[in-house]
């Protein structure tokens, strides 16, 4: 049967580490899990209790497009709370995670064959949904002295139709201050260019609180998620905010992808953002285990890196140990029982030097990961 070129996009490398890291485990391995970047915790106990008690009393059929009122209502309430933004709640669509907004945001903002600027390194979805839409992704090669993340020098000469950042990024979780982010707004308003804000690993920081687009800018597509801070990977629920006059562009495409996001799934979202408590433990974990790895990553030979500013990822240069980041990582899953995910994913031009390792689980698994990397690689003479 005949097939579209729009199918013909890259694998998402992670998932492929997943599975090998499954399998190994089937076969009855103890696998540390560096690779996937997701929370180790479940999603919060009010959350989880919420939808169980509405689920006694709701038939949980569909919602409108946009999503519940109540939960574009909180949602709106935690820019205030966040970053003082007085947001209206008309403004915010709730999404089938993440990934449903970027489908939702490119399809709203680009005709086919326009092209849309990327930081890379940068989340791969990004790069192979563009293309799956028939845009043109745009990788930008960041800079070390720029922490991997754009300046308008990158950028200044292309011609492009839009620009999608990451502020904490991933791989890298640095984040883009004040006058870093609004500099590339004010680029994007020289081009006509539309202005994309990822900002899913918000809530996840630590010296500093991440900047919202929003504080700069109404005209702009802020796109957040419940996975990440919020421990929600799986329940598949996010939301966008866009300027007023977009709102029924975006409902009418919604309407068509989707219907709506899961009704337990925003059930459950709106209760887990008044668990303050079990969120803030979270992230007490984090922040133990960003200090593990900022000690232990060095000791196991891996020096070159920007400390994270947000997320819960080291983004590590291995170019002093291989030129092939996924052979690296294979042999670190079959050797030492760690997964960790090849730069490739990230950056198809500098990828092969890098690795990506999180930290999302357990303070006791980052221990036994470092002391296993350790052990990796003081038998292949690099510590």
């Amino acid at each position: 049967m005949r097939t579209s070129r729009r199918g013909a996009v890259d694998p998402f490398i992670v998932m492929d580490v997943m599975e090998a890291a499954r399998q190994a485990e089937a076969d009855g391995r103890h696998i540390i899990h560096m690779e996937v970047g997701q929370p180790g915790t479940a999603a919060p106990e009010g959350a989880r209790k919420a939808l169980t008690e509405a689920m006694a009393e709701d038939a949980m059929g569909y919602t409108v497009a946009l999503g519940l009122p109540a939960l574009r209502a909180r949602i709106a309430q935690l820019y205030g709370e966040w970053y003082n933004v007085d947001l209206d709640p008309s403004r915010v669509i709730v999404t089938p995670g993440s990934s449903g907004a970027f489908l939702l945001a490119f399809s709203a903002l680009f005709d086919a064959g326009e092209r849309v600027a990327i930081g890379a390194p940068g989340y791969p979805s990004y790069r192979q949904i563009l293309k799956a839409l028939s845009l043109q992704p745009l990788d930008v090669q960041t800079a070390p002295e720029n922490r991997l993340q754009p300046v308008p020098d990158d950028l200044g000469a292309l011609d492009f139709e839009g620009l999608m950042v990451a502020s904490p990024a991933n791989p890298t979780g640095t984040m883009l201050d004040n006058a870093a982010m609004g500099a590339l707004i004010d680029l994007c308003r020289e081009k006509d260019a539309a202005f994309i804000s990822d900002e899913i690993y918000h809530g996840i920081e630590y010296e500093a609180k991440a900047v919202t687009a929003l504080e700069l800018t109404d005209e702009c597509y802020v796109i957040n998620s419940f996975s990440k801070y919020f421990s929600m990977t799986g329940w598949r629920v996010g939301w966008m905010v866009v300027p007023d006059d977009h709102v029924r562009k975006i409902e009418r495409l919604a309407q068509n992808m989707f219907i709506c996001a899961s009704h337990a799934s925003q059930v459950a979202a709106l209760a887990a953002m008044d668990c303050h408590e079990e969120l803030e433990a979270n992230m007490a974990v984090y922040r133990a285990n960003r200090a593990l790895m900022a000690e232990g990553l060095p000791k196991a030979g891996f020096t070159q890196f920007a400390p994270p500013d947000g997320a819960f990822y080291f983004y590590v240069d291995v170019s002093g140990f291989t030129q092939d980041s996924r052979v690296f990582a294979r042999e670190l899953l079959e050797e030492a029982g760690v997964a960790a995910t090849p730069g490739l994913d990230f950056d198809p031009v500098r990828g092969h030097q890098t690795l990506r390792f999180s930290y999302a689980r357990s303070t006791a698994d980052i221990e036994e990961g470092l002391a296993r990397l350790k052990m990796f690689m003081a038998a292949r003479g690099f510590v």
